[in-house]
């Protein structure tokens, strides 16, 4: 690592970011066909995934297994565990490197998470899609978006942003004093604590904190280990000093309890569900007596996301958005679609042709180019939604229109699934499922006022919001009543799919602290600020004008 003498003299320039054009991948192209050679090489082999601490490789005796979701015969790797011992570890790695880091020029720092943004977008394109598509069971489409696209597209953004940002100093008074603002990194270390549903986001959480100069105790989720560890190595081959960003696979609550407990917890990046947020928020005041600091605590925590279709609305327009917005993924995003609101008049026209759209979709292997819907991650997640269909179907006020059906004999497979309800306070309203789950209630179409104001009070979450319709009036309306319903509101769009340097993504409420991922204010709260003046005519004379004789 960098010391204090640094030979470049000049200013650096970031690039100026544009978003990684999507590749297509569609089917006998060049691109389709080097990715799944590449899925077929990691299909072929079983990888050890180990934890990294200090720049050390470490393979422990304590291995899980990490399996293909549509595949689960499938073992992809083994994943070393950590104990106790390596999470302190990666907690004196981290404290160790911080002095460095933190003091080495921002540019220096940025250029090698530039580079890292390079491997993805080049050398490592295929693997990182193929590990994205069997950890996760992500379609190509999805998987291109997430790992490879948005990943780079938050790097790169990201470095441009924090340019903005120790570029901004304040006024110098001529012939007086020089005023310098020192944005400093955290006293202390990181937590970041990653899920298992987005490549970007495992990487993103670590890299952000990293970039504004703090250091890092990863801790990733055991789901998504195989994609987890590809970002890992390309961050290492990138340039990134030992120590900078630790990994420690395992028990979260082990990993958190004994980060949360350390004096020189600076701050966490969550991303996961609301009631362990909460749970963290509070160990956090339990130890508030002995920070050096107040820690940052950064939150994103689910959604229970609406789409708000008034008379007015394009009807084919509000059939895509709630098919694409609520089974995109299995529906394993946060801001994936999962209750809808649909006037009548609308309604009436789509109804069954929806449902029938929806009973079409290929559910299966995301390696086949028809496949809309992969498998949902695990076992846990399978059983939690077939018995949320299950408890929907016992309810005289819900109408199973499509799907309702489900087969973990290959891959945890739960069929996109649709509900017309009449009572818009059931609990299918209300809890997120984070999965291929919709409940639909119709609205009479007078009613678009009071619904607004029902879909605003329904759900406990904040995070993302759609409104359908092509009457100005109507869209105002729901400007203003769903003004603090969501951190993001997609006119005539789903409400999933933000696009880094256009839209930003977080949401509060009890969907989390509403940082906005991939904006500068995501980066300001990894910096703590240093004001410095220099007097460069100091008074000599302790008397002010006012004690003259």
């Amino acid at each position: 690592m960098t010391g204090a003498i640094h030979p470049i003299a000049g200013n650096f320039n970031v690039p100026l970011p544009a978003n990684e054009p999507v590749h297509d991948y569609a089917p006998g192209s060049p691109e389709a066909d080097a990715l799944l050679a590449e899925i077929k090489r990691l299909s072929s082999m079983t990888q050890d995934i180990p934890l990294q601490i200090g720049g050390e490789v470490i393979h422990t005796e304590r291995t899980q297994p990490v399996v293909c979701p549509h595949d689960h015969r499938l073992v992809l790797g083994n994943l070393s565990l950590a104990e106790e011992s390596h999470v302190h570890r990666a907690i004196e790695a981290a404290l160790e490197a911080r002095h460095s880091w933190a003091r080495m020029p921002w540019w220096e720092r940025i250029t090698i998470f530039l580079r890292a943004a390079e491997l993805i977008t080049g050398k490592y394109r295929d693997e990182v899609n193929a590990a994205t598509m069997l950890n996760q069971s992500k379609t190509f489409h999805q998987a291109e978006i997430d790992g490879v696209c948005e990943l780079a597209d938050l790097i790169r953004f990201n470095a441009h942003y924090a340019a903005e940002i120790y570029n901004r100093q304040p006024q110098a008074v001529q012939g007086g004093e020089n005023n310098y603002l020192d944005q400093r990194g955290l006293e202390g270390f990181v937590l970041a604590v990653s899920p298992f549903n987005f490549t970007n986001i495992a990487g993103q959480l670590p890299m952000t904190a990293a970039m504004m100069g703090n250091t890092v105790v990863w801790k990733p989720s055991e789901k998504s280990a195989l994609s987890t560890d590809v970002i890992r190595r390309i961050y290492e081959e990138a340039g990134l000093p030992p120590g900078v960003i630790n990994t420690v696979h395992g028990d979260g609550a082990m990993v958190s309890d004994i980060c949360l407990a350390h004096p020189e917890f600076a701050g966490m990046a969550f991303v996961g569900s609301t009631q362990v947020f909460r749970e963290l928020w509070r160990k956090t005041a339990d130890h508030i007596d002995s920070y050096r600091s107040y820690p940052r605590l950064v939150g994103e925590t689910g959604g229970k996301n609406a789409v708000l279709a008034h008379p007015s609305a394009d009807p084919q327009a509000v059939k895509t958005g709630l098919t694409r917005g609520a089974f995109e993924f299995q529906g394993q995003k946060c801001s994936a679609a999962s209750r809808a609101y649909v006037a009548r008049s609308v309604w009436k026209q789509i109804r069954d042709e929806y449902a029938a759209q929806v009973d079409g979709l290929v559910v299966g292997d995301v390696t086949d180019h028809r496949t809309f819907l992969g498998a949902v991650i695990d076992e846990t997640a399978y059983d939690r939604l077939t018995d949320a269909i299950e408890r929907a179907q016992q309810l005289d006020s819900h109408t199973l229109i499509a799907g309702g059906t489900s087969d973990k004999g290959v891959g945890y497979f739960v069929r996109p699934t649709v509900f017309e309800s009449t009572d818009p306070t059931a609990f299918t309203f209300e809890t997120e499922f984070f999965g291929p789950l919709l409940v639909v209630h119709v609205f009479e179409d007078d009613q678009w006022e009071e619904t607004l104001r029902l879909a605003d009070r329904t759900s406990p979450y904040g995070l993302t919001c759609s409104v359908y319709a092509t009457d100005r009036s109507a869209i105002g309306q729901a400007l203003d009543i769903l003004r603090d319903t969501s951190g993001y509101l997609a006119i005539n769009d789903k409400p999933a799919g933000m696009s880094i340097g256009k839209q930003q993504f977080a949401g509060s409420r009890a969907s989390g602290t509403n940082d906005k991922i991939g904006s500068p204010l995501a980066l300001q709260r990894w910096v703590s600020g240093r004001f410095i003046k220099e007097n460069l005519a100091p008074d000599t004379d302790y008397r002010y004008p006012y004690m003259g004789d």
